[in-house]
């Protein structure tokens, strides 16, 4: 059964990385071309095309397609496209060369009132300028070539998509072992959290008796009350508790597959502010070494979320 709509993206359930390329040949009624399409991450979908603006609709139908194939990425498309001599013109783009001569003028000016001589320009240069000549056909029906390259381009696609499938269930291996590793050392922090309040306590009340010690007049309460805050703000238990949570939810968002690229980012942000916060409140070198093995892991885990769709 066909695919409509924005079902064609992809399959459910798979991971999509923004970097992959695709190329590929055609030909059709004298004409031959070829296709170079490549993506690398970016914070959303911008489409840089070059192909021939003299036929009718092909960039139109190339965005669209293209639009309706990917979530995010900066995507790059250049098309060659090459003609039999018979019956081929080459021809000048009159609003490119009037533009392209309008800037040497400015230019010519500019240089001059700034007591610059600048070496002449010849037809040639003129004529090398991207857009000024075009190669293409006078007063033809472009519409069978720009069907048959827009066929030829969903062949192109479809392999583009399947690359950048690939590329994420390698992705997905990979982000799904950094996170077997964050809740590993999570659970270690847990453990590391409840062996320490037996020490902590006793550090406690000695701080306590030696601050009693050393005051005629103190109010033991008061200051009891103190150091039991203190011990209240030392606690890691709710950073422990939201790791865990972010770990589930970031399995869960792997599983449902792209895209979730700018939810795993946000994700990997509010794992680095608790791994951060329980370095901040360790007060112990083993909670602190396992906080600090956290960042190393998450900040790692970030990297690869920025490639994911």
């Amino acid at each position: 059964m066909a695919r409509t709509g924005r079902q064609s993206k992809r399959d459910a359930a798979v991971l999509h990385s923004m970097t992959a390329f695709a190329s590929a040949t055609g030909a059709h009624d004298g004409y031959s071309w070829t296709w170079d399409l490549r993506s690398v991450n970016g914070k959303g979908l911008d489409l840089r095309l070059r192909a021939p603006d003299w036929i009718d609709g092909l960039e139109a139908g190339l965005r669209a397609r293209l639009g309706k194939a990917l979530n995010r990425g900066n995507v790059t498309l250049s098309l060659r496209l090459l003609a039999e001599d018979q019956g081929s013109t080459q021809r000048i783009n009159d609003v490119q060369l009037d533009s392209v001569l309008a800037a040497m003028a400015q230019i010519e000016t500019r240089a001059m009132d700034m007591g610059l001589s600048l070496a002449p320009a010849n037809a040639a240069d003129v004529l090398s300028v991207r857009g000024v000549l075009e190669s293409g056909a006078a007063d033809q029906d472009t519409s069978a070539l720009a069907s048959a390259l827009l066929a030829d381009f969903e062949t192109l696609l479809q392999g583009f998509i399947a690359m950048r499938a690939s590329e994420g269930t390698a992705l997905a291996g990979v982000l799904s072992a950094q996170l077997d590793v964050i809740a590993h050392l999570t659970d270690q922090a847990a453990e590391t959290a409840e062996t320490r309040k037996a020490d902590m306590a006793l550090n406690f009340r000695n701080a306590l008796q030696r601050v009693l010690d050393n005051t005629d007049s103190g109010d033991e309460g008061r200051i009891a009350q103190e150091i039991a805050m203190l011990a209240v703000k030392a606690d890691v238990t709710e950073e422990i508790d939201r790791l865990r949570a972010h770990v589930g939810a970031a399995r869960d968002l792997l599983a449902k597959g792209s895209p979730i690229g700018r939810k795993l980012d946000f994700l990997s942000q509010e794992f680095n502010r608790e791994a951060n916060t329980l370095c901040a409140k360790a007060q112990n070198t083993a909670l602190t070494t396992i906080g600090l093995e956290l960042k190393t892991v998450i900040d790692q885990m970030r990297e690869q979320v920025q490639n994911v769709e």
